[in-house]
C-alpha cells in the first residue's frame, strides 16, 4: 500500500478504535499513530497465527482495526484507566 493510503487508513482506523474503546479519540496526531502502530501489531499477529500476509483492502482494514482496538486497550490499562470510560 502506498505511504498516503496507509497513513489515511492509519489514521481512520485509529480515530474508530478510540470511539470504540473509549467513546473518544486521542486527537488526530495519536489517532494516526495508534492507528499505525495497531495495524503493524494487528498484522503481524495475523501473519504469525495464520501464516499469510492480510491481502485486500477489507481484510487489511478489519486486521488493523483489531489490531488498534487491542492497542487501545493496552494504552488505557497503562494509563489507569478503565476500557470504556463514557
Amino acid at each position: 500500500m502506498h505511504l498516503i493510503g496507509f497513513l489515511i487508513m492509519g489514521a481512520i482506523v485509529g480515530w474508530l478504535a478510540g470511539k470504540i474503546m473509549s467513546g473518544h479519540g486521542y486527537g488526530i496526531i495519536w489517532d494516526v499513530v495508534l492507528g499505525i502502530v495497531g495495524s503493524f501489531i494487528g498484522g503481524f499477529v495475523f501473519s504469525v497465527l495464520l501464516g499469510v500476509q492480510p491481502t485486500g483492502l477489507v481484510v487489511s482494514f478489519i486486521v488493523a482495526l483489531i489490531g488498534a482496538v487491542v492497542l487501545v486497550g493496552i494504552v488505557h490499562m497503562l494509563r489507569g484507566e478503565g476500557l470504556r470510560t463514557t
